[in-house]
């Protein structure tokens, strides 16, 4: 029996729904749009359509896990340029920023 509820266990789902976290106040949204407008669009491009870094529209997007998205987001891809933001965002921060990069970010 508990073989059973250990390999329930592991294979339970365990995805995070990002719909029920609580998004950043009004105020840290403006900030990380400030953020994502200067310290992203250096690489992406100030309209985010690429530059030295891919594009980071909602169609170039579209396919591409959101957890990948936040985790590059956080810690970077190594052997390029991207570097990871944790010291300066949370995951909640790196959360909101994936979906409204896949909304098409604000102007």
């Amino acid at each position: 029996m508990a073989l059973t509820t250990v390999m329930n266990l592991a294979m339970a789902d365990t995805s995070i729904d990002t719909s029920t976290h609580t998004p950043p106040s009004a105020e840290r949204q403006r900030e990380l749009t400030r953020f994502v407008r200067q310290e992203c669009g250096f690489c992406h491009g100030l309209k985010l359509t690429g530059g030295l870094g891919a594009p980071l529209t909602a169609a170039a997007l579209a396919d591409k896990p959101r957890e990948a998205l936040e985790d590059t987001i956080l810690y970077g891809r190594t052997g390029t340029a991207m570097p990871g933001w944790t010291p300066h965002l949370s995951e909640s921060d790196a959360r909101w920023i994936v979906a409204e990069l896949l909304k098409g970010f604000p102007e």
